[in-house]
């Protein structure tokens, strides 16, 4: 088994994205090759991301306000003007990551100006729950937060690429 990449762009992300060699640098730490799938807890998982995106210069929960705010309302990563969010906990926490993103665009535009949020396929969790005994069941996935988009693209002015961590 190898990681693979699904992808849907709102309100042009993709298109923002191509002209930024960030795109490459994403695509990269996402598909690592040294990624070891049967260790792959969602915990650890978050924890390897966090890491490689640390290493190649995003900046982790970094402030997006003036004001102190909620730590539950930052950005996981940011680099450059594009904010990254890793959604590996529970598909309860959808809307709450997303709004992230709109609450970015509403306090301080300027910052970021396309988000990207990272989740895994319904597929690559059944695959590592079937070859690795390892549990991602209720976790947020691929097709729920594309429903969910689909559903209120409208109210998110926030330019947001949806990656989708898959295995083939």
């Amino acid at each position: 088994m190898r990681l693979t990449l699904r992808e849907i762009s709102y309100r042009s992300a993709s298109e923002f994205l191509d002209d930024t060699a960030l795109r490459n640098e994403i695509n990269q730490i996402l598909l690592h090759p040294d990624t070891d799938l049967s260790s792959l807890s969602r915990v650890q998982f978050n924890h390897i991301l966090m890491n490689r995106f640390k290493e190649s210069g995003w900046q982790s929960y970094p402030s997006l306000f003036h004001e102190p705010v909620n730590p539950f309302a930052k950005i996981e990563l940011i680099k450059e003007d594009i904010g990254l969010e890793i959604g590996f906990r529970h598909a309860s926490h959808i809307g709450h990551n997303l709004l992230k993103f709109q609450l970015s665009a509403a306090h301080n535009s300027d910052t970021i100006k396309v988000g990207i949020f990272v989740v895994t396929t319904t597929n690559f969790q059944k695959q590592m729950k079937m070859q690795f005994n390892q549990n991602w069941s209720g976790s947020m996935n691929y097709e729920k937060v594309e429903r969910y988009l689909r559903n209120f693209k409208r109210t998110f002015v926030m330019p947001i690429c949806l990656i989708g961590i898959d295995v083939a």
